[in-house]
């Protein structure tokens, strides 16, 4: 058994934890099934390479503590940061994956931990950090689950209003029909997010460290995957824990996820993801495993149209997350 067969069938052992709710009818692909739909591609190691050499040639002028940074992305995001809960504008398919989202992030933290899956604070006593943490749409469940949560973004915008939507359950919108806040209008379970505008590599310089770091549609946003990654390993703690997910490089995301998200659903801002900067399975794999991270289990992610829900599954070939854990 390779190591991709490996990973996706921990999934097999782990799903009584999830909700069936959750799950598509499942299917277990093999490599080769999850790799038909992409194009004629070089090895990982040939595209990680190529993806170092272009982040190095960006970056040579810059410091080390901004190298996986890509401006271009950051003004993408600060121009609509103002929309992060308005659940019918540009991050409608975010919040329509968070609750998939969440119940995988439930199910691998809790085994990891040793956790009660079923508790309403399964989180409890743990240091979660959501890297690239945006309105803070994932920030706050974890919270709510017990987590003590950090959230950074490179967007200074986006943490303004991850802060005002954490204190007083508020967007940008509600501002439009309200007079005046009092401290009893606060959110108690997440107010107490602490909420940075800096970067993962600016908290590896401070020497912080979690048990878990989290990085949900991030690294195809980035300019230095590798180094990226380095910044997430530096993050965790020895034995912690650390969840990714992104896009696959392959024929179906580029039709699902630019296609038809960008221009015909028009979900997202024509110009939010290019092809090239996504990465496969196989990729992500080894990019994490040379920063000190094995990759234990991976699932994808199905739209389905009729119900209008994101559900769990073993194809890999469009969104998936990965679960890894940091070497000793």
């Amino acid at each position: 058994m390779n190591q991709m067969q490996r990973i996706l069938s921990a999934r097999r052992l782990s799903h009584s934890l999830i909700p069936q709710s959750c799950f598509l009818h499942r299917r277990w692909f093999s490599t080769s099934e999850t790799d038909a739909s992409s194009p004629p591609l070089s090895s990982p190691h040939q595209k990680i390479q190529t993806l170092e050499d272009k982040a190095s040639n960006k970056s040579r002028s810059t410091a080390s503590a901004t190298s996986s940074l890509n401006e271009q992305e950051l003004a993408k995001f600060s121009a609509i940061a103002d929309t992060w809960w308005h659940s019918e504008g540009p991050f409608k398919p975010l919040h329509l994956m968070n609750p998939t989202r969440l119940a995988f992030i439930r199910s691998t933290l809790c085994r990891h931990f040793s956790k009660d899956p079923s508790s309403a604070r399964p989180f409890e006593g743990l240091r979660l950090i959501d890297v690239g943490c945006g309105g803070g749409l994932l920030s706050e469940p974890l919270a709510r689950m017990g987590a003590t949560v950090t959230g950074i973004d490179a967007v200074d915008k986006n943490v303004k209003i991850a802060r005002l939507h954490a204190f007083f359950y508020l967007d940008f919108y509600s501002l439009l029909y309200v007079n005046k806040m009092s401290l009893q209008d606060m959110d108690p379970m997440t107010s107490t997010i602490e909420y940075q505008c800096t970067t993962a590599e600016n908290l590896v310089d401070e020497g912080r460290t979690f048990d878990a770091v989290l990085a949900l549609e991030v690294i195809e946003h980035v300019a230095n995957p590798a180094e990226f990654c380095k910044s997430l390993s530096a993050l965790t703690i020895p034995n912690g824990a650390t969840v990714l997910s992104t896009i696959n490089r392959s024929m179906r995301a580029y039709a699902s996820a630019i296609v038809a998200a960008e221009y015909i659903l028009q979900w997202l801002p024509k110009g939010t993801h290019e092809w090239s900067s996504f990465l496969t399975p196989e990729e992500l794999t080894m990019i994490l495993q040379r920063a000190s991270i094995d990759v234990k289990e991976m699932a994808g992610f199905v739209y389905n149209p009729i119900t209008g829900r994101w559900l769990l599954s073993d194809d890999i070939s469009v969104n998936f997350i990965a679960y890894g854990t940091k070497k000793e």
